[in-house]
């Protein structure tokens, strides 16, 4: 079954038109998708929790973003982020726990299972505190192989130097250290 996205201006706004997911990224039309970053203080430092992908999935087996997904026509970025949270981790929040970091843009364009892929992203970022163990998530296994907790400051290096496989964007990892620097 396709699924349906709301195509946006530059400013992440529906226009009032919609598309299928692979016309969009075939043909580079924006849309629009909610990131949620969950994370957690442990001896002293603050955690990020990284998910692994599945091998079915583009970027198969690097580290990503907590939780993250596509936001599907007449849908807004916080109950699609709490649905993909749900969804891909097990766990549950309330609209009220989530920390707008910001938005971003995300240009790219590359080849995937051998097809052209022209991504047009424009993306709101979320925070969430939760102090969970990594088996304490319930895992949608066609999204995710594993999670796992990491040290901020230690995943920032690691993104910078490419020292571990990940897809992970640093100018998004800077938003996620401000946001929770003061908390």
């Amino acid at each position: 079954m396709k699924e349906f996205l709301d195509i946006v201006n530059e400013k992440g706004m529906p226009t009032g038109q919609i598309v299928d997911r692979d016309t969009a990224h075939l043909k580079g039309i924006w849309h629009r998708t909610s990131h949620l970053w969950l994370v957690r203080k442990k001896n002293g430092t603050i955690q990020i929790l990284l998910q692994k992908r599945a091998m079915i999935k583009s970027f198969p087996g690097c580290y990503d973003i907590s939780s993250a997904g596509h936001i599907p026509a007449g849908e807004d970025f916080i109950s699609s982020a709490l649905r993909e949270l749900k969804e891909e981790l097990g766990v549950s929040a309330k609209v009220e726990e989530l920390i707008c970091c910001g938005d971003r843009t995300i240009i790219w364009d590359d080849v995937f299972f051998g097809k052209e892929y022209h991504d047009r992203q424009y993306t709101r970022v979320f925070v969430l505190w939760k102090d969970l163990e990594e088996t304490e998530f319930c895992l949608q296994r066609e999204e995710l192989d594993s999670v796992c907790w990491m040290d901020l400051d230690l995943c920032m290096q690691g993104v910078k130097a490419n020292s571990f496989r990940n897809c992970i964007e640093m100018e998004e990892l800077m938003m996620v250290k401000e946001a929770v620097a003061n908390m």
